[in-house]
């Protein structure tokens, strides 16, 4: 298509306004592009502009014609993506970013850097599924000139295609991109076989048609005297389809469903009515009438599809659907395109055809290695599909294979982790058992379980479930080596005379060793000990130094000199019973407010530490060493506090929480989150100042009301 052809078509099919952005585009990409060639000789531009008319064909989007358009200008000419920003839109630099190669890193080898490919551009489509729609188109077109390439480049590009980028087509529902991508590989990857096949295919060209022409005419005759109106036609197949058919030991002869019709209706009582008309018609054969209408497939193509035999012995498929059915079944995600109007497609949980991108990013942020996501991906792409139902009648759509582990784990993580029997069909069965299409699964769970077993990943064969049990295992250990670390570290500070609470108090020594070792959090560093990556010798030593300096500087700076108060006095306003002109200071692992019931422990030469007296800590300190503290009437400090909130991961909660005690005029000196996306938690952690323990309480009350918080409690250390 040259410039002018494609300028009068887009001029057709998009508003002035929009065909005047196409316009602009197109002219930067051209001058862009000025002195770049393809292998074939002609001009590069013709590549972003063939690329732009099959998304055309597809009614796509102004913004998605004009990043086609633009989708190498980054990569091959040294534009920049903020240049794209400034000239045509952040949309249309966001899709131009998504397709972009990452062909400016280093990678140790062309296969992690395709592999980190896939990644981005999934990474890319969960944002905006444009982004691989232009990559198919882009894709087609390299694939229609891939004559140029040289022979090793040839079988590269079509193994990856069919490997990947033809799957993709399918699960999107693209059945047009999807079967000239196979066609295509076909061609590269067995020339032979391509050869044969399209040879055999137009020797019987004529004879086909002339058949298909007197089925149509039959068809057409008896529903016009029905009354139904419909669209009929033939339908070729594919060469790949019909190559693969072939692989499985038939011969061309053999492959009945050469000859297709398609009957195209108005409603879908059209649908079933047409059916039971071709069933008077025709004998059916057995066992090939599919209903998916009813039960779509998981990219949502629905027909009615059945094979009959003719009058003469020739079996021939006969696929029946609506024209809105026709439309998915032709242009898959694309046909449901909400931008036209400037409306944002939907990402909503509920929106189906959505559904295998997001298990596709579940799967990418459980899985660190670029290729082992790509494994999976391939995996999760050439499975077939299996329909089963749950108890409440909702069907489920998983690869075929599958068994009562991998549909626990579609429904969540926690009742995967949680399944101890499943039952098909009302009754038990093992847990390996496969499922078969129509079965009704349901899943038995137990709080008491302990988790999955390691046998489970002999069995199940999606990727989610997979990853999801790796996942607890991974977990399960790191919570393990946490406890045993830590546990071996406060043998080793109780051995030198410290407490590991308060030594943990102190800031100094997160600040140098979590830095070193690269983490935030210092659970981490406990499980470097667990699993013998640190020792406690390493750990302790540095804390102790820490604590000590810290201790040097508050007895300075913090703790005031105690006024005589008789028989009953401390610092700080706290009463010390007995004793008088103590250093006083409020330890950290707890926190005490005015209200709480409290205990001094007498530190070595640095004065008297304030515990609650339900701290766990104080359990284990040295009973000669603790004396009984009070606080006095109407004390006017501010001290700390920190609590927990729990809640749904959501958008917005953490402003929410902030806004809360903003509005309750609660000066807050620390917040922090954390999601657990598994379990699509997550805990928001807030250091305050309030003046005693029933101001506390008030703001933890208002915190649960917060939309989406079910607990809030004070964090003990």
């Amino acid at each position: 298509m040259d410039k002018q052809e494609f300028l009068e078509k887009a001029k057709e099919v998009y508003k002035p306004a929009s065909y005047a952005r196409i316009v602009k585009a197109f002219e930067y990409a051209e001058e862009r592009h000025k002195d770049q060639y393809r292998l074939s000789g002609e001009p590069y531009i013709a590549h972003p502009v063939e690329v732009a008319a099959i998304l055309m064909d597809l009614g796509m989007d102004k913004n998605s014609i004009i990043a086609a358009l633009l989708h190498d200008v980054v990569e091959d000419t040294g534009a920049k993506e903020g240049e794209i920003k400034e000239h045509f839109g952040s949309t249309v630099a966001s899709l131009v970013h998504g397709v972009t190669k990452l062909s400016m890193l280093n990678f140790k080898s062309k296969e992690e850097a395709q592999a980190e490919n896939y990644r981005r551009m999934f990474l890319a489509m969960s944002n905006d599924i444009r982004v691989i729609i232009i990559k198919l188109a882009d894709r087609l077109h390299n694939m229609r000139t891939l004559s140029f390439k040289d022979p090793a480049s040839q079988l590269r590009i079509a193994q990856e295609t069919l490997d990947i980028y033809a799957p993709i087509a399918a699960r999107l529902g693209i059945a047009g991109i999807k079967g000239e991508l196979e066609d295509l590989s076909l061609k590269y990857l067995h020339p032979q076989d391509f050869k044969y096949i399209t040879s055999k295919v137009a020797a019987t060209r004529d004879e086909r048609v002339q058949f298909v022409n007197r089925i149509i005419a039959r068809i057409d005759a008896k529903l016009k005297e029905l009354g139904i109106k419909a669209e009929i036609n033939g339908r070729p197949k594919h060469y790949y389809s019909i190559w693969r058919k072939m692989q499985k030991g038939k011969s061309f002869e053999e492959i009945y469903d050469l000859h297709a019709i398609r009957i195209i209706v108005d409603t879908v009582k059209d649908c079933y009515e047409v059916l039971g008309t071709i069933h008077t018609m025709w004998k059916p054969l057995p066992y090939r009438f599919k209903d998916y209408i009813s039960v779509p497939k998981a990219n949502l193509y629905q027909s009615l599809h059945t094979t009959v035999l003719s009058s003469v012995g020739v079996p021939f498929e006969i696929q029946i659907r609506t024209h809105e059915m026709h439309r998915v079944a032709e242009y898959g995600i694309a046909a449901h395109w909400k931008y036209k109007q400037g409306e944002k497609f939907s990402t909503d949980s509920n929106d189906r055809k959505l559904a295998w991108i997001r298990n596709v990013m579940e799967l990418q942020s459980e899985v660190d290695d670029s290729s082992e996501f790509l494994d999976m991906l391939k995996l999760d792409l050439y499975q077939d599909q299996v329909y089963v139902f749950t108890p409440a009648g909702d069907v489920v759509n998983l690869p075929s294979g599958s068994t009562g582990i991998d549909f626990a784990y579609s429904v969540h993580s926690e009742v995967g982790n949680k399944c101890v029997g499943i039952k098909i069909n009302s009754k038990m069965a093992h847990l390996n058992t496969k499922l078969e299409n129509g079965d009704v699964v349901e899943v038995i769970t137990s709080s008491a379980s302990r988790g999955p077993s390691r046998d489970w990943l002999n069995f199940v064969v999606t990727p989610g479930a997979k990853s999801k049990i790796r996942a607890f295992f991974k977990k399960e250990m790191k919570e393990e080596n946490e406890r045993r670390g830590k546990d071996m570290l406060e043998k080793e500070v109780k051995r030198r005379g410290y407490n590991l609470s308060e030594l943990l108090s102190c800031d100094d020594w997160k600040s140098y060793i979590l830095k070193k070792y690269n983490t935030t959090r210092q659970e981490e560093i406990f499980a470097m000990i667990g699993y013998g990556g640190l020792t406690t010798n390493q750990v302790a030593v540095k804390m102790i130094d820490c604590f000590k300096n810290q201790m040097s500087k508050e007895n300075v700076l913090d703790i005031k000199p105690v006024q005589a108060q008789g028989a009953e006095g401390g610092g700080s306003g706290v009463l010390i019973k007995g004793y008088d002109g103590f250093l006083i200071r409020f330890s950290h692992c707890c926190n005490p407010l005015p209200g709480d019931k409290i205990v001094g422990y007498v530190s070595r030469g640095r004065g008297v530490s304030i515990h609650r007296a339900d701290c766990p800590n104080v359990a284990g300190y040295e009973p000669e060493r603790l004396i009984e503290a009070s606080w006095p009437a109407g004390i006017g400090e501010k001290f700390t506090a920190s609590v927990n909130i729990e809640g749904d991961d959501r958008t917005g909660l953490f402003s929410d929480v902030a806004t809360a005690l903003n509005n309750m005029k609660i000066y807050m000196t620390g917040i922090s989150a954390k999601a657990d996306k598994e379990v699509g938690t997550a805990v928001v952690t807030v250091t305050m100042e309030v003046d005693n323990l029933e101001t506390l309480d008030h703001v933890i009350n208002k915190l649960r009301s917060v939309k989406g918080v079910y607990k809030v409690y004070r964090k003990s250390k």
